[in-house]
């Protein structure tokens, strides 16, 4: 009411600049989109043409083009920006690598996005790629990366953009521990990311930037620890815990979160959400209103045409490889992030099975993968090689070795050590069986180790078949690294997966007790 007034006197004649004006900005994002540029399936796996034209798909590029042009419409000002993950995922990025979804992020119009874990998937070659074929900056605070030659000029800790007359700081953040999830090379270190933030907070208020939006590729639970132990952060979009936040159902909290004065907000994840913020601020920066949802991306949003024959050119190199039926599921194979990061999951003990089916032959007892390599579900009826690879992208490699028992049991307590945070690197095992209390501190949650049937012993050698990601240390298993014996260039996981289908189908999903929680 006080500012309308002061609007009206400045229409008598009163000098405009003694009115303290709101400034209301819409912030539209995204967050782990992970190359879906087609439309998803209700299982955030690959959705049909026929269930697609049935109004039974969500998300895809052509859905975001159109959401985000009526969003932008709707709102007096307006940002675009993303929450870090557009890589891996899908064949698209299997083939085109980043240069697809730079295309897609330059036609949507995005204004900024942090770097994800998953960028790293391919080193920093293949990120610098991506960062000179975008139109627009990409941000992370907490790396020092002045060590390495081909990001130290390409990325950036935090930007300005004006929108309306007015200056929004963005900073970016990405997992502190994204030396264990990825690829970033020995050069690129990485740092806590309350103190990183705070540190580009205080230069940007330096320079009289008021607004400040983080974009945080970090999760819910580290976001709400940046909120509280920092000082002028206005909006904090989240990624990586592929939070869906609002009043539906699913939902973990609500959106925004609101952390004092900071608002959290985070769109799930695959492009099956464009969330949208409306922030007014008064004239000093600090928000006065929060409001908005994360709008679904589903049957009602139209395609976009054009987006739709580019998308459809773009998988012509694909439709080969990802149509092949390998086999049939009498149900639906639960894969889901909820499920196979906490326990037992049908798609866990199905992966699992095959890697030990596998190489069997060579002596191996003991088969353990990791819950975050597992991206999807699959549905009942036909799988395709898309399906699985869908559910298994990134190209890992068999990986054997010889440890003792007492490091599987160490392995086993990494594995559980992160279920607060729903990290990836739960255990799915095939061969043995193990209990877990996650009331208990980390490293002591794990008992009841078996293997074929019989207690394990801590001083004997046991043959065990994993992936190369985690051989090599992916996910904190660091105790693989020594292994003995160690060969890491087996078959491709995805083939692996699909061939146990083919040799079991029609395929049955099931959970047979092997892991309980206690």
């Amino acid at each position: 009411m006080y500012s309308r007034l002061l609007a009206g006197a400045a229409l008598l004649g009163l000098s405009a600049g003694m009115a303290a004006a709101d400034y209301s900005l819409t912030i539209l994002h995204t967050n782990d989109f992970h190359s879906r540029f087609e439309p998803i399936s209700k299982y955030d796996s690959g959705c049909s043409a026929e269930d697609n034209e049935a109004g039974e798909c969500f998300g895809g590029s052509a859905r975001l083009v159109t959401a985000i042009k009526d969003a932008r419409e709707r709102a007096e000002n307006s940002i675009l920006v993303d929450g870090g993950d557009q890589f891996q995922g899908s064949l698209f990025y299997t083939y085109y690598k980043g240069k697809l979804a730079a295309e897609m992020m330059n036609k949507l119009g995005y204004e900024a996005m942090t770097v994800g874990n998953h960028e790293f998937d391919d080193g920093p070659e293949v990120l610098r790629g991506f960062v000179d074929a975008i139109d627009f900056p990409i941000l992370m605070s907490n790396a020092d990366i002045s060590g390495e030659e081909l990001l130290k000029d390409a990325i950036r800790k935090s930007t300005v953009v004006e929108v309306g007359g007015e200056k929004i700081g963005l900073i970016g953040l990405t997992p502190q521990d994204t030396d264990e999830l990825a690829s970033p090379g020995p050069n690129v270190k990485f740092s806590d990311p309350v103190a990183a933030v705070q540190g580009e907070v205080d230069k940007l208020t330096e320079e009289g930037v008021t607004k400040i939006v983080v974009l945080s590729h970090s999760g819910y639970g580290v976001d709400k620890k940046v909120a509280e132990g920092t000082t002028g952060v206005d909006v904090i979009v989240g990624g990586h815990s592929n939070t869906l936040l609002g009043d539906m159902e699913g939902a973990e909290g609500p959106y925004p979160t609101m952390v004092g004065d900071t608002a959290i907000v985070s769109a799930y994840a695959y492009g099956k959400f464009l969330g949208e913020l409306n922030v007014t601020f008064d004239d000093e920066g600090k928000v006065t209103e929060a409001s908005g949802a994360p709008i679904i991306m589903d049957a009602a949003v139209t395609e976009d045409q054009a987006t739709v024959d580019r998308i459809a050119e773009a998988a012509k190199p694909l439709d080969e490889i990802r149509n092949e039926v390998v086999a049939e599921s009498s149900a639906p194979i639960d894969g889901s992030r909820e499920t196979c990061r906490a326990g037992e999951c049908q798609m866990g003990s199905l992966v699992a099975d095959a890697m030990l089916d596998r190489v069997k032959d060579q002596g191996v007892q003991i088969a353990i993968t990791n819950g975050g390599g597992l991206r999807a579900s699959i549905d009942a009826g036909e799988v395709t090689m898309g399906e699985v690879l869908t559910v298994l992208p990134f190209q890992n490699t068999l990986a054997t070795f010889e440890v003792p028992g007492s490091v599987v049991v160490e392995a086993l307590e990494n594995g559980v050590s992160q279920l607060e945070e729903g990290a990836g690197r739960f255990p799915q095992v095939a061969g043995m069986t193990f209990a877990f209390d996650p009331a208990a501190e980390p490293g002591s949650r794990v008992s009841d180790v078996m293997v074929g049937g019989e207690p394990i012993d801590p001083e004997a050698t046991y043959m065990v078949v994993s992936h190369n990601y985690m051989r090599g240390g992916g996910d904190g298993y660091k105790m693989f690294t020594d292994a003995e014996n160690a060969y890491d260039y087996g078959p491709d996981l995805a083939d692996v997966t699909a061939e146990y289908l083919a040799d079991h189908t029609p395929y049955e999903p099931y959970t047979d007790g092997r892991i309980t929680r206690k």
